[in-house]
């Protein structure tokens, strides 16, 4: 029962937690560079650096996020059942 719940319930748990991931990704490299919007990889403009570095902050803002809700939903369907809904 807890793995058919668990289910719905993870696609969602995805979907916002890009949104926050994405939200978090722009406070932090606006705080960090004072720019608005991270370079893009294409940018001629941008160095390799600014890239890299963006790029890097970006992969672990959405590392971090993704496995914090991932592990709250888990943990809450758990409470919600008395399972622990995902095995791998």
């Amino acid at each position: 029962m807890s793995k058919i719940l668990y289910k719905p319930l993870s696609l969602v748990f995805s979907v916002l937690g890009g949104l926050l991931a994405g939200r978090v990704f722009t406070q932090l490299w606006k705080a960090a560079a004072g720019e608005q919007a991270a370079p893009q990889a294409t940018d001629e403009s941008r160095t390799w650096r600014e890239v890299l570095i963006a790029a890097a902050l970006h992969g672990a803002v959405f590392g971090l996020v993704k496995a914090a809700v991932d592990r709250a939903g888990t943990q809450g369907v758990r409470k919600a059942t008395g399972h622990w809904p995902a095995n791998g």
